[in-house]
């Protein structure tokens, strides 16, 4: 294995850690204080951590030195996060446990495959099929209710968890594709800065207090830290190294670390029909990735890419 795919591997595999607790201290924040106010601090502590460290790395200039469209690239992104991003902390604001919201984050690589396939142009194989359909399967088990109505038929969230899965994907072939033309830090930068701006709005726009639980505010500090911070410029990172399905692989494991680290802070397990449909689902996940991952591979041993 080459030491580039070493350092990707190692770079998924801690930001798949860090993003996995990123589920249990954000839960137990926004448990205490409003989502306007946990945006604020969230995210004002995570922009001062990326200025400070691109900073330190001289590579805050290399922001005004961008061509013009590569401008209007860290703008959609901008625009992608706010609304990726707040439609995950809604969810893990409406999910009472945040296993079931990671199990369910899982649909984010069947969405994935799909846009790669619509605009990459990958091939689709028979064997990601299947991945597709335990994915989709594992999913409707996790948020199925059992109720009569359309409206009580899922678990409230499962749309919201969707939708993030969905923005997720499209903001992971745009950064994809641009990550070695604009660095992980920049791209990280310009990620939470956007947040801030936004959560700054949605401060004043709810006249929330700035005054909060210590204990809240403990949990959002560590959460910032390994989320905005390092899980995202961990997983940037691991793009640059590696093909985003090898990744995925990695991270589709998020699961696991989150069920461990709810049941150790919050006490609480899913049901065992969730807890199946999301092991399920984690099975269809890692079929995906890893078949993609393959032909990856296999491409690349050729001198194809």
């Amino acid at each position: 294995m080459k030491p580039d795919t070493v350092k990707g591997y190692l770079f998924a595999i801690l930001a798949t850690v860090a993003f996995s607790n990123v589920y249990i201290f954000s839960k137990a924040a926004l448990n205490e204080v409003h989502l306007a106010q946990f945006g604020l601090y969230w995210f004002a502590i995570g922009f001062s951590l990326n200025f400070l460290y691109v900073a330190k790395n001289r590579k805050l200039g290399s922001i005004f030195r961008l061509p013009r469209h590569h401008l209007r690239i860290l703008l959609l992104l901008g625009v992608l996060e706010i609304l990726t991003t707040t439609a995950f902390f809604v969810s893990i604001n409406i999910i009472p446990d945040p296993s079931v919201t990671s199990f369910l984050g899982n649909m984010y690589m069947v969405f994935l495959t799909v846009f790669s396939i619509i605009f990459l142009k990958e091939r689709f194989s028979y064997i990601e099929s299947i991945g597709v359909i335990l994915a989709l399967a594992g999913a409707f088990i996790i948020s199925y209710t059992g109720g009569d109505s359309l409206k009580g038929l899922f678990i409230p969230g499962t749309g919201v968890v969707m939708l993030n899965a969905l923005l997720a994907a499209i903001t992971s072939i745009i950064v994809k594709k641009y990550v070695a033309k604009i660095s992980p830090e920049v791209i990280n930068i310009n990620r939470t800065f956007w947040l801030f701006i936004y959560a700054i709005v949605m401060f004043i726009v709810f006249k929330q207090s700035l005054i909060i639980p210590v204990s809240a505010l403990k949990n959002i500090a560590i959460g910032a830290v390994l989320g905005p911070f390092l899980a995202i410029l961990f997983i940037y990172h691991s793009f640059k190294h590696i093909e985003a399905s090898r990744s995925s692989v990695v991270q589709s494991l998020k699961g696991i670390f989150v069920l461990a680290g709810a049941f150790i802070y919050f006490r609480i397990l899913p049901l065992p029909h969730e807890l199946t449909g999301g092991f399920i689902t984690m099975a269809g996940v890692i079929i995906m990735a890893g078949t993609k991952a393959k032909v990856g591979f296999r491409t690349n041993s050729k001198g194809y890419l």
